[in-house]
């Protein structure tokens, strides 16, 4: 099983490339996430926000590999919880499912790419800044790989 994280954006400050770095080094290398960043369409002023989201979702779709369980974060998506997420992965690594979890542009998702979606989840209903939502996710996913080894790092 490998997971990809597919995120509309680049040139991340450099606190976010450490800490995703940090939290994905600490993981074996077999549960290592793959990033894949997707070049953000420029939006100029005549710019039409579903054109721009329909542009992102091409680029996103060309990244994704035949293979791959697709989950899109949307914040109408179901709310999910580090149980949850721990007992998803135990659940795909059984299944030996690769996954790709695609964070959208600032303008969402485009309906193309949702209607692919094996699940839409949503990590809060909170709005973050992109940089922090790899940041937030690469947390969990690390939070959660503790829990399925019984590691303290997880309390409750």
């Amino acid at each position: 099983m490998k997971i990809r994280l597919l995120a509309v954006g680049q040139k991340m400050p450099k606190w976010v490339q450490q800490t995703f770095n940090d939290y994905n080094n600490r993981l074996s290398k077999n549960q290592q996430l793959e990033l894949v960043e997707i070049v953000p369409v420029h939006r100029s002023k005549t710019m039409n926000v579903d054109k721009a989201k329909q542009m992102e979702g091409n680029s996103i779709i060309a990244a994704l590999k035949p293979n791959e369980k697709i989950i899109v974060l949307d914040e109408r998506g179901k709310a999910i919880s580090t149980k949850f997420l721990a007992q998803s992965i135990r659940t795909w690594q059984m299944d030996a499912f690769n996954i790709a979890i695609i964070v959208g542009g600032a303008d969402g998702v485009s309906e193309k790419v949702k209607s692919k979606a094996y699940h839409l989840w949503s990590l809060s209903q909170l709005t973050f800044p992109h940089p922090l939502v790899r940041v937030i996710l690469m947390e969990q996913i690390y939070r959660a790989y503790s829990l399925i080894a019984n590691h303290p790092y997880h309390r409750e």
